[in-house]
């Protein structure tokens, strides 16, 4: 036998109402809620080579955004019509860097342990991302400050730091 029961719809939302304002209020709610992958439009991208080492690149990416946002725990570094990209130094799974609204966050990059290495790759531009999902901003070998080519083989790239000096350091540059 089948039972029913007489109840009206807004009787339903009242009692749903009620459950919602007796409950927990939800991390989102509290004001907690995680800050949102940072757009490609939002952020500014720079790279420059070290003066007097071509193979170390300074990388940094700023969020011009009003809002605190995240990239990538480490940026994307492809060499132009070079297969794959540089390795995060220390290696570590995928992870997110929170960028505050307005701050910079940096990144060092090595593209080639020994210029002089037989193996290495030429290639004339470099694209940075601050998440893989982005395009990225490509810079040339002459905006790097690297002359006519970048010398490539088994580059590597720290995650985001938050100074130049940090970022250095986690790449063994002084």
């Amino acid at each position: 036998m089948r039972i029913r029961a007489a109840i009206s719809v807004p009787a339903v939302f009242a009692a749903a109402a009620a459950l919602l304002l007796a409950a927990p209020q939800s991390q989102a709610a509290a004001g907690h809620a995680k800050p949102a992958r940072c757009t490609e439009q939002a952020l500014t991208l720079r790279a420059k080579a070290a003066a007097g080492d071509p193979s170390v690149v300074r990388v940094s990416v700023t969020n011009r955004g009003a809002r605190a946002c995240v990239v990538d725990r480490v940026p994307t570094v492809t060499f132009a019509d070079l297969d794959g990209a540089a390795l995060p130094v220390p290696q570590g799974g995928s992870g997110t860097y929170l960028l505050g609204a307005g701050r910079t966050a940096y990144a060092a990059m090595r593209t080639i342990a020994d210029p002089a290495d037989p193996e290495a790759r030429r290639t004339n531009a470099i694209t940075v991302a601050a998440s893989a999902s982005q395009w990225g901003r490509p810079f040339s070998a002459a905006q790097l400050g690297a002359g006519r080519e970048v010398r490539v083989w088994e580059p590597v790239t720290t995650w985001w730091q938050p100074t130049a000096a940090a970022a250095d350091r986690a790449l063994g540059v002084s």
